[in-house]
């Protein structure tokens, strides 16, 4: 007979395997005429194919033959891959609309173009994809660089704070690597200066502020450690997995982290609540939105 606890350790990974063999079944992209229109489509065609999801494209605005007949132009290219998608005309304020048709059409990952930095007066103000991205119940991603050529995704950072949320994001920043075919996995451990608690002003002041950093790390590394092993093997295998515990700033820290070592994507959670005053002074996902480091998916 089996223990109570190795079958609780079965049902728990299976649960886990189960719950995230298809997070994004739908998929939402704000379509504007503008220059970006073919290399925004082509993105989320493909996350699309790549997810196994039904593609939502939203335009705010009348019905139009013509703009629909240019949007199939444009897609034609992903008729081999069986690409379903629907086209949704909606007139209204473009952050209403987007978030609206979301909630109605059950969209789990919505795509939106984001400008890399913005000045300070739009900033606090508020672009489009910063407003919906503040107020929507399902998972965003933000794209900086979208390409009608596909560049391969080949380095993911994802938060790995001790937070609710960490383990549900990590495990979907696995499934993501594993559709995507990104080779590489770096898991952030953001860790609070406070944490140290030791005033440095002599050498063995330092010692041992180096030696509380040390316990601070293995500790933080075996937790994480520890969501990994209820990964399903199927994500995990054949991937480099790094793990980058960082004394820092929460937010702060891991951009600079995704900006530096060149990431192609940044997976965080998504926040509990946002405000004015979390914009006026800001912090954790508002460090990366005042300045994103590459491509950012914050999932709900």
């Amino acid at each position: 007979m089996f223990s109570k606890n190795v079958i609780f350790q079965f049902l728990h990974k299976n649960l886990i395997k189960l719950v995230y063999l298809k997070p994004f079944k739908s998929i939402g992209i704000g379509v504007a005429y503008s220059p970006n229109l073919k290399a925004n489509l082509f993105e989320a065609a493909r996350l699309s194919v790549f997810f196994g999801a039904k593609l939502f494209l939203i335009h705010v605005g009348d019905h139009s033959e013509e703009k629909t007949n240019m949007l199939e132009i444009i897609l034609k290219s992903f008729e081999k891959d069986k690409l379903d998608y629907e086209v949704v005309f909606k007139p209204g304020d473009p952050v209403d609309v987007i978030l609206s048709i979301s909630e109605e059409k059950k969209i789990d990952l919505l795509i939106l173009g984001a400008v890399k930095r913005e000045k300070i007066l739009k900033y606090y103000i508020g672009s489009i994809a910063r407003k919906i991205t503040r107020q929507a119940k399902c998972s965003i991603l933000l794209l900086i660089k979208p390409s009608v050529e596909r560049v391969p995704c080949q380095h993911i950072v994802v938060n790995g704070l001790k937070d609710p949320k960490t383990k549900q994001t990590i495990t979907t920043a696995f499934y993501v690597a594993k559709q995507l075919q990104s080779e590489k996995i770096t898991i952030v451990e953001e860790i609070s200066q406070d944490e140290l608690a030791v005033k440095v002003d002599d050498d063995i002041s330092l010692r041992r502020a180096n030696i509380a950093k040390e316990r601070i790390k293995l500790r933080e590394n075996s937790r994480v450690n520890q969501i990994i092993t209820h990964i399903p093997e199927a994500y995990t295998e054949n991937k480099i997995i790094k793990l980058q515990p960082i004394f820092g700033k929460r937010g702060y820290s891991i951009g600079h982290y995704a900006q530096i070592s060149r990431a192609d994507l940044l997976i965080m959670n998504g926040p509990s609540k946002m405000t004015f005053w979390d914009r006026l002074f800001p912090h954790d996902i508002e460090h990366i939105l005042t300045e994103l480091p590459t491509d950012v998916l914050i999932l709900q």
